[in-house]
């Protein structure tokens, strides 16, 4: 990192921990804005675009490398314009410029490098260039020379290599729209194409990398429901092992770290991201609920525990990630050699080894000797090997993990990212109000409730010369600062979190604000002919983007297209609101040649909602005193149960007569679902013709269990 008595330049100034990271390089940068591109025109240069974010270790790399360089910042401040930008604070452009990256290399990834006109068009694009040059690639330094010599004598084929990209980049504008017949053969496809891909030997569907993308899995169960689809299941539990038992998981303070860079899911990348804790959280319920399976809850409720113990925000609301390195060296924190194991453990030393695979050797290469801990043998095969039965083992393997967790919080300790971003909020409010309801936790539920009351109350925030009532939705809020203009991903993603907090509360209030997002989200970002766009129409920072992005393709994060529909469709059943539905569709047309050709490809998340919308789809009413234990019988026959085509309406509790009352006015159908003969009851409901209630939980099984 930089030398922290160096002389600071602009980035100091904000609040991003990605750029104040590099505020102390002797680059001079600029932060995204008018001032770096109007200098730019002014004096005749290109712009050097920097893009990454602050857990990213080879951001690192080329920073100490690079950006740490006197010669190379010579080079940049005489010759170019620096600007840094944190795609997490603005995935707007880091979607459009990762697109010409994508377009210009042949893959993506961060740190993004590109060279741009002063009106934005890239002319060269590529990731992580060294310094000095090595794995066959030109020093970073060369390739800036390169470029300023290429500006200087060939202007011309430079801006016509700008036009060509940019018009590319504009024809790419309208996502992948197409046809899209609401049909199941469109999910058969798509968990064709996954099976094609599978490894059968390790899980997931990677090739050398493996990536856990958890809407694949919640893909795969919704096809297992819908078809029975024996495969699908398969493909999930074996992955999901894989994810729980092997080098993904933090098996002493739990958490995920981001992928595996092997097959076998030994050696991950080593940070830890919000939006995978919350989307794995939501995956492994699921697959309990489809399967059982005691280890996905309790792999569940370890993680909601990491999170709220490890990403929780001082003020509330939940932050963004933590680094995969420590003293410069990526995944030092969290690996051990046997000698240390050794002496850290005594007599518990032999059964740990033994479960966690640790050898003399290690299995991390860039540590010689240094174990990253996994799941490798069996706790029954540990117990005979051991001669101790299972209880004393687990006890054992737990108080050496407690040790062990203990002597690494004394490391250096991983940087933290802790600004509180809305999407990636919207993401754990809704895995956290879905587990809790799920699995009985209401302490999981509460905690979701409290970082959406946090995240509305500092970034959901008076229009100002909007109308009146009106809002608007802020990005990132950190160092008590609220922020950047929200984009798509932000209302939608928190209208999701909101709406899995009312089915796990059934409080109007949180309904309403979920509508609230929904129709801001509608105003803001909505297409003409359907879909949405990623930013909104004018840019609040008075830089125009090449073109307005409308995601489509669901990656790591999913796509605002596809939560978007979810959302409008869940909207469109509780509400019987066709203009929902239909803005739904909507939404899953513009991504219709990718969800008829390639859904398994990057089409996962929204075919959850094309699961919904093709239905059949229910409405599901619990009337009755959440208190009563009747009532909790008939609940946990809905909550413990994948319905992934229903929505749940219950009662609220401890608001009385007013909490009630606000419901069947937000609901006016729910009106008429109440207790009967004194008994709470349940209603199942299609296209808001409702069965007789039922008032027994054996009855509610029953009719559950034969749906489809």
């Amino acid at each position: 990192m930089s030398d922290p008595t160096a002389p600071t330049n602009r980035l100091a100034g904000e609040k991003s921990p990605y750029l104040l990271q590099h505020a102390r390089n002797p680059v001079d940068w600029y932060p995204w804005g008018p001032e770096a591109f109007e200098r730019a025109r002014r004096e005749d240069k290109p712009v050097f675009l920097s893009i990454g974010y602050a857990t990213c270790h080879w951001c690192h790399v080329m920073e100490r490398e690079s950006f740490e360089h006197a010669g190379v910042a010579a080079v940049l401040n005489e010759r170019f314009v620096a600007v840094k930008v944190d795609r997490e604070e603005r995935p707007d452009v880091d979607e459009i410029y990762m697109a010409a990256v994508q377009a210009m290399s042949g893959h993506g990834g961060w740190p993004m490098t590109l060279f741009l006109t002063a009106e934005g068009k890239p002319f060269f694009a590529g990731t992580y260039f060294p310094m000095p040059g090595k794995y066959g690639r030109a020093s970073f330094l060369d390739l800036c020379r390169s470029i300023d010599g290429a500006w200087r004598e060939k202007r011309g084929e430079v801006l016509a290599s700008a036009d060509a990209i940019a018009a590319h980049l504009g024809a790419r504008t309208g996502g992948l729209a197409g046809d899209l017949p609401l049909a199941p053969a469109v999910l058969a496809d798509a968990a064709a194409q996954l099976a094609r891909r599978f490894d059968a030997t390790h899980g997931g569907f990677g090739g050398g990398t493996q990536f856990p993308t958890p809407h694949v899995l919640g893909f795969l169960l919704r096809h297992h429901r819908r078809a029975g689809d024996a495969q699908a299941l398969h493909m999930v539990r074996r992955t999901l092992d894989a994810i729980v038992e092997r080098g993904l998981r933090d098996h002493l303070d739990g958490g995920f770290h981001r992928y595996c860079v092997d097959p076998a899911w030994t050696i991950p990348h080593f940070e830890k991201m919000l939006y995978d804790q919350a989307l794995l959280v939501r995956a492994l319920v699921e697959a309990w609920q489809v399967t059982g399976e005691p280890t996905y809850a309790a792999v569940a409720r370890e993680t909601c525990d990491f999170v709220l113990r490890r990403m929780t925000a001082p003020g509330g609301g939940f932050t963004s990630a933590w680094d995969a390195d420590s003293e410069g060296v990526e995944g030092k924190c969290y690996v051990w050699t046997e000698a240390e194991l050794r002496a850290a453990l005594g007599a518990d030393f032999a059964p740990f080894a033994l479960r966690y695979g640790v050898t003399p050797e290690g299995n991390f290469e860039e540590l010689h000797g240094a174990n990253h801990l996994q799941e490798d043998m069996t706790l029954a095969e540990v117990a005979r090997r051991t001669g101790l039965d299972e209880p004393a083992l687990t006890a054992t393997l737990a108080r050496a993990r407690a040790t062990l967790l203990a002597l690494r919080e004394r490391r250096v300790q991983p940087l933290h990212d802790d600004k509180v971003l809305t999407d990636w909020n919207g993401l754990m409010i809704g895995a956290l109000a879905f587990a809790g309801r799920a699995l009985d936790e209401a302490r999981f539920v509460a905690a979701a409730a409290a970082a959406a009351a946090r995240v509305l109350e500092a970034l959901w925030l008076p229009a100002g010369d909007g109308p009146p009532g009106g809002r608007r939705l802020l990005h990132r809020l950190r160092d008590g600062e609220a922020a950047i203009e929200g984009l798509l991903d932000d209302h939608a993603f928190l209208a999701w979190g909101l709406l899995e907090l009312f089915e796990a509360t059934g409080e109007a209030a949180w309904l309403a604000r979920a509508r609230a997002l929904a129709a801001a989200m509608r105003a803001g970002f909505e297409a003409p002919e359907g879909g949405f766009f990623q930013a909104p129409a004018a840019a609040a920072d008075g830089v125009a983007l090449l073109h307005r992005p409308r995601p489509v393709y669901d990656g790591a994060v999913p796509a605002g297209n596809s939560v978007a529909a979810l959302v409008l469709g869940k909207l469109a059943l509780l509400g019987q609101d066709d203009d929902l539905r239909q803005a739904a569709l909507g939404a899953l047309r513009s991504a219709g040649e990718l969800l008829t050709k390639a859904g398994g490809h990057g089409g996962t998340q929204a075919l959850h909602a094309f699961d919904l919308l093709l239905g059949p789809s229910r409405e599901v009413v619990v009337a009755g005193d959440p208190g009563d234990p009747r009532t909790r019988a008939l609940l946990r026959e809905v909550d413990g149960r994948f319905l992934p085509d229903a929505v749940v309406v219950r009662w609220p509790a401890g608001e009385g007569a007013e909490g009630l009352a606000a419901l069947t006015a937000a609901l006016p159908w729910v009106a008429a679902q109440g207790p009967r003969g004194g008994a709470p009851a349940a209603y199942v409901c299609q296209g808001f013709a409702c069965r007789a209630p039922v008032t027994e939980a054996g009855e509610l099984r029953r009719e559950i269990g034969g749906w489809r």
